[in-house]
């Protein structure tokens, strides 16, 4: 049954698994057949399979719908998960029973996250194609239908950067928002963000208004010590890798240089966000680190960055010292970690108490605001 409906939300931080039917018809003719594709594995798992290279988890940790007790039991084929997780009208139909309005959705396996894998092959021609193709796709078949319900993010090619910024031109002009970039580059074989490498295309997202969404992951998992139990290790310290892919973006400057750049941090939390900003006016006000700007690192922080919380009990209370303005929702639907289908009532049961001012910006109107996408008619709780 739908979720009683008490509060208008936007998930910033969920994911889409994209569909076997993906990429067919959508690369030239000359291509078509050596694009990504679904092929069954000696075990009888659907994987992916693109240039030589196999990747397991078609599902990545698709489990929205399981019992608590089966959420370790990761799918191996489409049957094995929530139709939503790949068809758009379920999708719909799974954000109206879980009572969310709009939906920001990273790719999943065949990507890494930020069109990582596509960059990777060494027929650059292939990776530009396969890159498009995969837009293309989420323009028409996955935003379009429902373009109130949907924000539309981009992947880009990340091996040439003139290449990677025209397709986030492209991509602008015929109504993306967002691009999700590798949050920390050096980490996966690409320049780091201190060498100019990335400068077009940061010039691009800037003067296409274009948001940076950088998603934990897209740079690799957490640094795992011999014989540590990876999983839940990996999944603790998703806020240390947001801690330094944040520290790095703002240190390389870009957000100094391009005062309309928008940095959205996804599915980090927010409990290291106000420790950060205390460190940021130390390294100044103390240390004597950082000055030469022509403002202080905090306040560009503050300018130009926006973080999401997914379920931050203890730390909502550093909420004013990090700008209720820069934090927004997720529901991370269909990972382990999503709320589907109670977020209206862990919503209720973590942030109620909240003025409704605070949660309303919270919860819909700062991700509104910084993805230009509209609200309902009638925005709950109602002031």
């Amino acid at each position: 049954m739908p979720a009683e409906l008490k509060y208008t939300i936007i998930s910033v931080d969920d994911h889409l698994v994209e569909p076997p039917d993906m990429f067919e018809g959508r690369l030239p003719s000359a291509f078509q057949a050596r694009a990504p594709r679904v092929v069954v594995d000696e075990r009888g798992h659907e994987v992916w399979e693109f240039e030589g290279r196999r990747f397991t988890q078609v599902g990545m940790n698709a489990v929205a719908g399981r019992e608590q007790s089966m959420r370790n039991l990761e799918p191996t084929r489409f049957a094995d998960m929530r139709r939503g997780c790949w068809d758009i009208d379920a999708r719909v139909h799974d954000m109206d029973l879980n009572g969310v309005w709009a939906s920001l959705n990273f790719p999943s396996m065949i990507t890494g996250f930020c069109g990582r894998v596509f960059a990777d092959v060494d027929d650059r021609e292939l990776g530009l194609h396969t890159t498009r193709a995969w837009n293309d796709w989420l323009h028409d078949d996955w935003w379009s239908p429902y373009p109130e319900r949907i924000i539309p993010l981009g992947i880009t090619y990340l091996s040439d950067p003139e290449l990677g910024a025209a397709e986030i031109v492209r991509n602008a002009e015929r109504g993306f928002v967002a691009v999700t970039l590798p949050e920390r580059p050096h980490r996966i074989g690409l320049p780091s963000l201190f060498t100019g490498y990335w400068d077009p295309i940061i010039k691009a997202c800037a003067e296409t208004d274009t948001v940076i969404a950088l998603h934990v992951g897209s740079s690799g998992g957490y640094e795992i010590p011999e014989m540590a139990p990876a999983l839940q290790l990996g999944a603790t310290m998703f806020g240390q890798l947001s801690l330094s892919a944040c520290a790095e973006w703002l240190w390389s400057g870009y957000a100094l240089r391009y005062p309309n750049l928008k940095i959205a941090m996804s599915e980090g939390g927010i409990g290291w966000v106000a420790m950060l900003l205390d460190r940021l006016d130390n390294v100044v006000d103390r240390s004597g680190y950082g000055l030469g700007w022509d403002l202080r690192p905090a306040e560009v922080l503050q300018r130009n960055f926006w973080f999401c919380t997914l379920d931050d009990p203890s730390t909502i209370s550093t909420r004013h010292r990090i700008g209720v303005e820069n934090i927004m929702f997720e529901t991370d639907y269909p990972h382990g970690d999503g709320t589907w289908p109670h977020t209206q009532q862990l919503v209720a049961d973590v942030y109620g108490d909240l003025p409704t001012h605070e949660l309303r910006s919270i919860l819909c109107e700062n991700a509104a605001a910084l993805f230009r996408h509209p609200l309902p008619s009638t925005v709950l709780p109602a002031l």
